[in-house]
């Protein structure tokens, strides 16, 4: 499995006819089972890219291929996580988490089964029974993943998933992506702001300009071994690398053609 998105551009007209440059020619290859982390400026079209990825938006230019298919619709090889968990308040968890396979029409045994599968992978097998307001900010982001690994995507698009949790518990969600990602060997793109996550999860992470998003620069992390020590010199060396490449690409000249 390869993902390949190929020079992505991407405009919007706003309200008397103001035209947005959003993204700007975006080439890039994600390999099966690889971790590629987005960061930019706020802006630079982190999200925009993401959506397109996944069908749910289109580009002005360009084309997102998943082994040689183009994605111009949602399609079920990837599936999107969002930080808001958008999960349904009047179904259970295990409801939740089967709601993927009752749309294509698995019978609800093997629903049932499957649901109960990924609960045990989030450690959430105790509360397939509650509704999401009885959880936690991090165990409602567990059901969303466990309702996107449900019906097995190829690819996990997540946009910045662990954005809206406290600090303490965004470090435990990162850590179990991690031992989620070694289960099931899941492609994923992430889309975060936070250099230090990025570091932490990330086999590359792709830098972007301001506004319109160009790749600044592709940072490699493989020689940093997981699980990884924010206070070791790679770690710290990347970290400052990738931080310096932000500030640069929100110049007011980084973009300039």
């Amino acid at each position: 499995m390869k993902l390949l998105i190929q020079n992505i551009s991407r405009k919007f007209v706003k309200g008397e006819g103001e035209v947005v440059h959003a993204l700007d020619g975006i080439s890039l290859e994600v390999q099966e089972k690889e971790c590629v982390c987005i960061l930019g400026p706020s802006g630079c079209g982190k999200t925009t890219l993401l959506r397109i990825v996944a069908g749910l938006d289109q580009p002005t230019s360009g084309s997102v291929f998943i082994d040689h298919h183009r994605i111009d619709k949602p399609c079920p090889k990837l599936v999107m996580i969002f930080q808001e968990y958008s999960l349904f308040p009047w179904r259970t968890v295990r409801e939740n988490i089967a709601f993927g396979l009752e749309i294509q029409g698995v019978p609800r045994d093997l629903r049932e089964k499957a649901a109960d599968r990924y609960l045990a992978l989030v450690g959430l097998s105790d509360f397939g029974g509650h509704y999401p307001y009885e959880l936690s900010g991090g165990m409602r982001q567990r059901v969303a993943v466990a309702r996107a690994l449900a019906i097995e995507p190829e690819v996990l698009l997540m946009d910045e998933p662990f954005g809206a949790l406290d600090a303490q518990t965004r470090n435990v969600m990162q850590r179990e992506l991690l031992s989620l990602r070694e289960k099931t060997q899941k492609t994923i793109l992430f889309v975060t702001h936070s250099v230090d996550e990025a570091v932490f999860l990330a086999d590359r992470i792709v830098v972007l300009t301001r506004r319109p998003g160009k790749i600044r620069e592709i940072v490699p992390v493989t020689h940093c071994a997981h699980p990884r020590d924010r206070t070791c010199r790679e770690f710290v060396e990347i970290r400052r690398h990738v931080l310096d490449l932000i500030a640069e690409g929100s110049a007011p000249d980084a973009s300039a053609d």
